[in-house]
């Protein structure tokens, strides 16, 4: 996108008149600013050498300073993917699922994985989904890295978890100052009980990311089952805090009521003193539990200070999948209870045309639009913003991420929208995104990209 006309060239100026909902500013509605009904407050927002100075009521903005007049449109900050898969992104094409369930998903994803997880194709291909995020105005995102222990692949062995991750590492020293990128080891958590998993989460602790994994299904609260998980969670934590890394977990991504292992590493992070210091992603059995059941879960998630990722828009995608049968229910987490309970909730994008899901972009305001609408997180709609800004940037511990404070980096996208109302029901491809406080001169790449081909226009 060209430098726009529209903005002033100073290094200082003013946006007047605009509208922004109040879950953005986290420092608070400044003092006699308006707030319309949706709960966005009417403000003049100084931009002075890439950051946000003094936001003030709309109307009361310095006149000596250059200005470009929002009439009244919405003003977001970047937002924030805290739950995605750049290394599966774009593979449906050449690995389909046949089925479109969670088995057939898996099951293409293990052999995509096998046959073509290089180096030079996870740069590519992670190369391109940063630049579609950076387009769409994505200024964080925290990735899961497949990292499972690799065997023979046609008379060779390739280091799977060492060459995502030193791609990874790559694409986090070329992306600075662009997007902020954390990374999240994603292995069966079986794993950890192995050698093998004592060596992952040193690679992990020397890539600066998160110990992570998917917990298998408990069989619910009893016998064998229960003290198996319990088990191996202790080993998952004892190595997290042995390397002191924080754990962000891949929970019940089913539709079976007896899966319930998100109570399993709730129990586990008090056990080991890690509250505050976990993320739990998915958590869709728990929306099918017996509500006395829930409720105790959610209690105990709450006094454990666990976060909570929700990924509406894959979870309605495979939940509950079977041929020529509609869905019965959307898949996702209780999202809803979770809020209640006081848990920080974020929505994030999860996979992107891969054999999870065969659809995306790696663009989070389309990600919290679906999520209105799945979640139901309107009437009011107040509070929705949040869950794609400052909530998943504190679980992230970036306190200038996906929020309009003075002082921050003035990141920002600026829409054709005077509500949340119009932000909801467009796509808003004419979207302008500003960084330091200055448009991002990007498009979306051509799916050519993909391949090397040369797009026809």
């Amino acid at each position: 996108m060209p430098d726009s006309p529209f903005l002033p060239e100073a290094s200082a100026f003013v946006l007047r008149n605009a509208r922004v909902p109040a879950a953005f500013l986290t420092d608070g509605v400044p003092a006699g600013a308006l707030l319309d009904a949706e709960g966005c407050a009417a403000i003049d927002i100084v931009i002075a050498d890439g950051r946000f100075g003094p936001l003030r009521p709309a109307g009361s903005s310095p006149q000596e300073l250059p200005a470009a007049d929002l009439a009244g449109r919405q003003a977001w900050p970047r937002l924030v993917d805290g739950h995605t898969h750049l290394d599966k992104g774009h593979t449906v094409a050449r690995t389909p699922n046949p089925d479109g369930d969670f088995a057939g998903a898996r099951d293409a994803t293990s052999a995509d994985r096998t046959r073509y997880w290089d180096a030079e194709d996870l740069r590519r291909r992670m190369a391109f989904g940063l630049a579609c995020a950076w387009a769409h105005g994505t200024g964080a995102i925290r990735t899961h890295l497949d990292s499972q222990e690799s065997g023979p692949e046609g008379g060779s062995q390739r280091d799977q978890a060492a060459t995502s991750w030193g791609v990874f590492r790559e694409m986090r020293e070329a992306w600075a100052g662009r997007i902020t990128l954390q990374g999240v080891g994603l292995t069966p958590i079986d794993a950890y009980a192995t050698d093998y998993g004592r060596r992952l989460a040193d690679l992990i602790a020397d890539s600066d990311g998160l110990i992570g994994g998917v917990t298998r299904p408990t069989g619910g609260l009893h016998g064998g089952a229960l003290a198996e998980i319990d088990a191996l969670l202790d080993r998952l934590f004892g190595l997290a805090r042995d390397r002191n890394l924080d754990v962000d977990l891949h929970v019940d991504e089913t539709g079976d009521p007896a899966a319930t292992s998100l109570d399993a590493v709730a129990r586990a992070t008090l056990r080991h003193g890690y509250e505050g210091r976990v993320t739990c992603g998915h958590c869709c059995s728990l929306a099918l539990q017996p509500e006395a059941q829930a409720t105790a879960t959610i209690a105990r998630v709450k006094q454990a200070g666990i976060r909570i990722v929700t990924l509406p828009t894959v979870n309605m995608y495979l939940q509950d999948r079977q041929r020529g049968r509609t869905p019965r229910w959307r898949g996702v987490a209780p999202v809803q209870e979770l809020m209640a309970a006081g848990i920080p909730v974020a929505v994030a994008g999860d996979n992107c045309r891969d054999a999870f899901y065969a659809y995306g972009d790696h663009d989070m305001l389309d990600t919290i639009r679906a999520a209105v609408r799945i979640l139901h997180l309107d009437h009011p709609l107040a509070g929705a913003p949040a869950l794609a800004g400052p909530i998943p940037a504190a679980m992230m511990g970036l306190p200038h991420a996906g929020t309009i404070r003075e002082g921050a980096p003035a990141d920002l996208i600026l829409l054709p929208a005077r509500s949340l109302n119009e932000v909801v029901a467009r796509a808003h491809a004419d979207r302008l995104v500003l960084v330091a406080g200055r448009p991002v001169a990007a498009r979306v790449p051509a799916y050519e990209a993909l391949t090397g081909e040369t797009a026809p226009w």
